[in-house]
């Protein structure tokens, strides 16, 4: 299953939160982002979750919190890897909250503190209580599970966010716009041939400033995203399918071999065969 770089949600979003339970096979899934709030709480193994360029180690049953429309990857270190993953609205929320939109939640790895470890441990035992309502199938499960996401989320504002005035905000939209364009961009023609004249010229940039913007902002050069989400995108082919490699590499905007294999084996540390044979015997 290919990883959407841009998130959409289709299913029903009545109560504004949406909850998934997720395996996910191992390995780099690239930049991407949505407008709602996420959650994750990592139910077995380790991780590496990517937020606007930063990297944060998320560990076993630990909770973090990615903001609505930050850019975001993950690596993960675990044939499969289980998560909670939880949508919250905030434009749906903000009926109950209104101004909800100015606030901003600081839960990751790095935003703990001895001064609010209890609060932050007491928000996983709400995630371990809602994995157990999940495994024992409880009748009232929907209502018990997004009742507890709502405290859940009404202590991170309390515990863990910060608010700031309409005219002081620091943050940077038109070029977090631009980022997202380029996500977009990439994840709709990332098959194509794709120059960076064409995608330049996508934001009404010229070439050399456009290399320059991505540079600063991503911490890569523009061909070495498109060649990884390319790369991601095998990964997951050569899991879910026997498509020769040849052919993937086709499908998924490659035209040098060579090139291909250096990128697939920095990104995974291992070669395209590797992750094949791996797979095959496993499905035995």
């Amino acid at each position: 299953m290919a990883i959407p770089q841009y998130e959409t949600f289709r299913e029903p979003f009545d109560t504004g939160i949406r909850i998934s339970y997720i395996t996910s096979p191992g390995g780099y899934h690239p930049l991407h982002w949505h407008e709602e709030l996420e959650l994750l709480y990592h139910l077995n193994g380790e991780s590496d979750i990517i937020i606007d360029g930063k990297k944060y180690k998320l560990q076993k049953k630990r909770l973090m919190a990615i903001e609505s429309r930050q850019v975001h990857s993950t690596y993960t270190y675990d044939r499969a890897s289980m998560f909670i993953c939880i949508h919250i609205s905030k434009y749906y929320m903000e009926k109950y909250f209104p101004g909800l939109n100015l606030y901003q939640i600081h839960c990751t790895p790095d935003d703990i503190t001895d001064e609010n470890l209890l609060d932050y441990l007491k928000l996983c035992k709400m995630m371990e209580t809602i994995t157990r309502l999940y495994i024992t199938e409880s009748p009232a499960y929907a209502m018990e599970t997004e009742g507890i996401i709502l405290q859940i989320f009404a202590r991170l504002i309390r515990n863990f966010s910060t608010s700031t005035a309409p005219s002081t905000a620091k943050i940077d939209h038109m070029s977090a716009e631009r980022i997202r364009t380029i996500i977009t961009y990439v994840s709709e023609h990332f098959r194509e041939p794709i120059t960076l004249d064409d995608i330049a010229g996508e934001l009404g940039l010229g070439k050399e400033y456009f290399c320059r913007f991505f540079k600063k902002h991503m911490g890569m050069s523009f061909l070495q995203y498109l060649n990884e989400v390319r790369a991601s995108h095998i990964y997951q082919d050569l899991e879910m399918t026997d498509t020769p490699i040849a052919e993937l590499l086709e499908d998924n905007g490659f035209t040098n071999q060579k090139l291909f294999n250096r990128v697939f084996r920095q990104i995974y540390g291992c070669t395209p065969s590797a992750v094949r044979k791996a797979h095959t015997a496993a499905s035995k």
